[in-house]
């Protein structure tokens, strides 16, 4: 695949070439050396110019201009040196900016290439496989341990444990049964069931996320380059200097010194030096800076907005919680668990499994364990009949039907009931934990600025409030699809302007999308919402979000400092040269010092040290 990259820097490339074989033959020849730098600086030199004139009928107004009417006016006046030097500049700093920029969001093919593939059609007494884009509304499709869901549709026959945290972000399966609806994209985790379909793939849900994206990322307005704006008061400037200076001196070669020396290079250069250098800085600390236009709209962010599950909290329930019906111990109810929930997958069991090993219990074996999809198990521990679930299911299980210590407890939150020989033994009770240090990030992001921390999240209002008061967050929206995470991003962005979101799941996507800047935890979640992303954080730690902030503050302060420093000393240079005391060549080679002091002091934003800001 051709590397737009390396085919960029082949022109600066080709341009010292022309320069260093001129220089050479100069010593030998000047006029033949001339010649040798015209016949670069004619191509070359039209490459530049072209490009800043489809520019210009474009509408935009760019640094490049400067440049382009110096290697006119070289060419003109017979000056290919100076004209030369000014493309090797021009060209240079471009390879630079394209380097700086990155490359394009894989996120929408990454979400076509994981959609739903396949379908399992009934037709009569035979299963039929098929494409899922070939299901219609009406079908009767058979969804295998395992798979995903093709379309959106009703179960009609089975029941089994659904993973839906590809669409809603929540990591505990979602128990089903005939009459129950669910979403394509989610999958299938415990045994087949027949469903009914009551939307053709293209537009079940999982077809609605990919939209989202796609529509996100073409409506993201399109970024101005830094250099650009401050363009838009130097380049008349110039202009102006130099005509006087010809008008006042009758001297055309002050027009030429002039624009050479006034060539914006340290417009050109400094941004994506220091982007670049920002960018390097980041990842050293494992953060993924996609490119420099993210380094500037994170530095102008005011708002940030959180998903919940994965990213405030672990994602994972964890045991919070045990408590025993007398005769039973903490001990022995841990063990009888335990011992018979090894033997399932589901997520609860295996944080109980692992709970019981922190507690230093050596788990026994259960023979005759029989799990029931999303609502328990059941098995012989050591002679004992243990069974763990929901309410309802070990309650079927208890002799003493009215066993008023089991009708009493609590069925708030999520919560495993135990039953030992028949007896209610107690329950254990499991919560998704907040992420260490997460209420000092969000203090953090507020002496940073952002005034209003938001939380966004398609898990019920209880939990998200629940989270919301542990942290500090005010404003809580929860219940929310994807298409209203994205709705909300975008009434935010329309009354402040700059939104980050924060988010690690594929339902996260589209907003991701959809904000000024979007950081994907891609140590927990990674694939679609790190391709949807414009930053990506490559380990679990929530504290690199203020950190990443603080980088591309820095970064953008050093890259305006740069082009202060580069305009102030090129206006200096400026007006020598329209009093007649710089050469076009001259001219040249001073711009190019100027550039030297330009990219030092862009490249301390690769320093380690981040200042406070």
């Amino acid at each position: 695949m051709k590397n737009p990259l390396v085919s960029e820097m082949i022109l600066p490339f080709i341009v010292a070439i022309g320069l260093l074989s001129g220089g050479i033959l100069w010593f030998v020849d000047p006029v033949w050396a001339n010649w040798l730098w015209f016949s670069f600086l004619l191509p070359l030199g039209g490459i530049v110019v072209i490009r800043t004139v489809r520019g210009l009928l474009a509408g935009r107004w760019a640094a490049d201009i400067i440049a382009s009417l110096a290697i006119i006016t070289a060419i003109v006046m017979n000056e290919p040196l100076a004209g030369l030097i000014v493309v090797l500049m021009q060209t240079g700093g471009e390879s630079l900016e394209k380097f700086a920029t990155g490359r394009a969001s894989l996120a929408v093919r990454q979400l076509e290439a994981d959609s739903p593939q396949h379908a399992h059609i009934y037709r009569g007494d035979d299963i039929v496989d098929v494409r899922a884009s070939d299901v219609l509304i009406g079908d009767i499709l058979l969804v295998r341990p395992g798979e995903l869901i093709p379309c959106d549709g009703v179960v009609t026959e089975g029941d089994a444990s659904i993973d839906t945290s590809r669409i809603t972000g929540e990591m505990i399966p979602v128990s089903v049964v005939p009459g129950d609806k669910i979403l394509s994209g989610c999958i299938n985790g415990s045994r087949p069931f027949r469903m009914q379909a009551t939307a053709v793939a293209s537009e079940s849900q999982y077809a609605r996320i990919v939209e989202l994206v796609r529509a996100a990322q073409t409506e993201k307005a399109p970024f101005q380059r830094l250099a650009d704006k401050y363009a838009i008061w130097f380049t008349p400037l110039t202009i102006v200097v130099a005509v006087l200076a010809a008008l006042v001196s009758g001297d055309a070669q002050r027009v030429l010194a002039v624009l050479v020396v006034a060539t914006p290079c340290p417009l050109i250069l400094a941004p994506p030096i220091a982007f670049i250098g920002g960018i390097n800085r980041a990842a050293r600390r494992k953060i993924i800076m996609r490119n420099g236009a993210s380094i500037e709209r994170l530095a102008r962010t005011n708002v940030v907005v959180f998903d919940k599950t994965g990213t405030l909290t672990i994602g994972r329930p964890v045991v919070n919680g045990v408590f025993p019906q007398p005769p039973f111990t903490r001990e022995s109810l841990l063990y009888n668990a335990a011992s018979v929930e090894q033997g399932s997958s589901h997520l609860l069991a295996r944080s109980l499994v692992e709970a019981a090993l922190l507690d230093g219990i050596t788990i026994g074996s259960a023979t005759d364990a029989v799990e029931s999809a999303g609502l328990g198990i059941s098995g012989k521990v050591d002679e004992n009949h243990v069974v763990v679930g929901s309410r309802t299911f070990v309650y079927g299980k208890v002799k003493e039907r009215g066993s008023e210590a089991l009708e009493a407890t609590s069925a708030d939150g999520l919560i495993a009931y135990i039953a030992i020989n028949g007896i209610f033994a107690g329950t254990i009770t499991y919560s998704d934990e907040l992420r260490a240090g997460v209420e000092s990030v969000i203090n953090d992001l507020k002496n940073l600025g952002f005034s209003l921390p938001i939380l966004l999240t398609g898990d019920h209002q209880v939990n998200a409030n629940k989270v919301a008061a542990a942290v500090g967050i005010v404003d809580v929206r929860s219940d929310l699809t994807p298409a209203d995470k994205v709705t909300a991003v975008k009434e935010l962005t329309a009354r402040h302007n700059e939104v980050l979101m924060v988010g690690d799941g594929t339902n996260d996507a589209p907003a991701l999308s959809a904000a000024a800047v979007g950081i994907a935890l891609a140590g927990h979640g990674g694939g679609v919402t790190a391709e949807a992303a414009d930053i990506v954080i490559l380990i679990d730690e929530l504290n690199r979000v203020p950190e990443a902030v603080r980088i591309s503050r820095r970064t953008m302060k050093i890259a305006k400092q740069s082009m202060g420093i580069g305009l102030a000393l090129s206006s200096i240079a400026m007006i020598v040269a329209a009093a007649g005391y710089i050469t076009p060549v001259a001219g040249a080679v001073l711009q190019e010092v100027i550039d030297v002091a330009v990219i030092l002091n862009a490249l301390r934003a690769s320093a380690s040290h981040v200042d406070t800001v």
